[in-house]
């Protein structure tokens, strides 16, 4: 539930962030997958030429935002030479260009773009994570990778109490989700929801939200527009002003 004073959200938000730093620190050192390690250490060693000068992070990578968000964005992976290279989830490639213009539009963000974890980017209110945490080859985490990342999604879930909107973006970022507030031991409807861009799923008190994956092959195919995007962001800040008008009646 929302806190009830600015104080308590102050208070809240310190020790939130400080135990999601302490997460960080976990996932950054996370190797059970020898596959997802061999690719993103092969990447950040091989390169691609346009970033030859650059030293790659090559190592999985945590979520990051507002450790008082009330809206979550789930995506799949990092990308090979986007957050691999950058060290932050959606920076430095193209889908993360959609991603922040939307989150900037929708007032989630401070700046439209994010080319380095040093950019001075803020999220407000918002949390970005994904369903793996490691560079796949091709883009495809297997079931057995997905799984064994789980367990950081339910501890970030967790630690960010006062979301009460999940945007995933794609159809194995909805299932990861789904997974995952199962295992919370959320009571999910049935028959199971269907991953459909713009669908809406009540899941208790939060609300699930589909989005189609801003990768080149959506976006360049007109599968998802900017204006689609936008339209997933402004729902997500309806449901939120409702949570806040609920909890202001309370």
């Amino acid at each position: 539930m929302p806190c009830s004073s600015r104080a308590d959200r102050c208070a809240t938000s310190a020790t939130d962030a400080a135990a999601l730093a302490r997460l960080a620190r976990v996932i950054t050192r996370c190797r059970l997958c020898p596959r997802l390690v061999a690719h993103r250490e092969l990447v950040a060693r091989t390169k691609r030429r346009q970033f030859r000068d650059e030293t790659y992070w090559g190592r999985p990578l945590p979520g990051f935002g507002d450790p008082a968000a009330r809206l979550l964005i789930v995506g799949l992976a990092p990308a090979a030479h986007g957050g691999n290279r950058t060290g932050r989830m959606f920076t430095g490639d193209q889908s993360g260009d959609w991603l922040f213009r939307a989150l900037y539009d929708a007032g989630f963000a401070n700046q439209p773009r994010s080319e380095s974890r040093d950019d001075g980017l803020v999220l407000r209110d918002a949390y970005v994570t994904a369903a793996a945490r490691c560079a796949p080859p091709d883009n495809k985490p297997t079931i057995a990778e997905l799984a064994c990342c789980r367990p950081y999604l339910l501890r970030e879930r967790a630690l960010l109490a006062r979301v009460c909107a999940i945007v995933a973006l794609g159809r194995i970022a909805f299932a990861t989700v789904l997974a995952a507030e199962r295992a919370a031991g959320t009571v999910l409807p049935r028959p199971l929801p269907r991953f459909a861009h713009g669908a809406v799923t009540a899941l208790g008190r939060v609300t699930l939200i589909a989005s189609y994956h801003p990768s080149r092959q959506n976006t360049q195919t007109g599968k998802l527009s900017r204006a689609m995007l936008a339209a997933v962001f402004a729902r997500a800040r309806r449901c939120l002003d409702g949570d806040a008008r609920r909890a202001r009646a309370q």
